[in-house]
């Protein structure tokens, strides 16, 4: 039981984040952009920002994420659609196909649906149990009539 729910959860999970992912994969354009520092409005800290050109004019991503660092003028690989390139996300494994919320959730989703499963299926009934003892399958034969 413990191989079939997690390769249904990681085909689960695998086609989520292929087909959910902003800026799409799919439709996206991969792009370099040029890490640089600005003081955030908010907490007055430097945050990094990705400086990339689409067509004539330059745009600003918010680089941060958690457990990722940059350097000042570090080259990254950007995605985003043509048509939006203001919401253009950098491209790595750790941010962009895989997040830590959507990775917390999952497991949890998995635990606590693998409990739910078992916690339905380890005390059956006396009837239930009687039933399954007394079933003999009947003999098929290889074509039926």
């Amino acid at each position: 039981m413990y191989k079939t729910a997690l390769i249904l959860y990681i085909v689960c999970f695998s086609l989520y984040v292929l087909f959910s992912r902003q800026p799409d994969y799919f439709d996206g354009e991969i792009n370099v952009a040029v890490i640089h520092f600005d003081k955030d409005s908010t907490a007055n800290k430097p945050q990094p920002y990705a400086l990339f050109q689409s067509g004539k004019k330059t745009y600003s991503v918010n680089a941060a994420y958690l457990f990722r660092s940059f350097a000042e003028g570090e080259k990254v690989p950007i995605i985003y659609e043509t048509s939006q390139p203001e919401k253009a996300a950098v491209y790595s494994w750790w941010g962009y196909w895989v997040t830590w919320g959507e990775t917390l959730f999952s497991i949890v989703l998995l635990v606590l649906f693998y409990q739910i499963a078992v916690s339905i299926t380890k005390n059956p009934s006396p009837e239930s149990l009687i039933e399954q003892l007394e079933y003999k399958p009947r003999k098929k034969r290889k074509y039926e009539d």
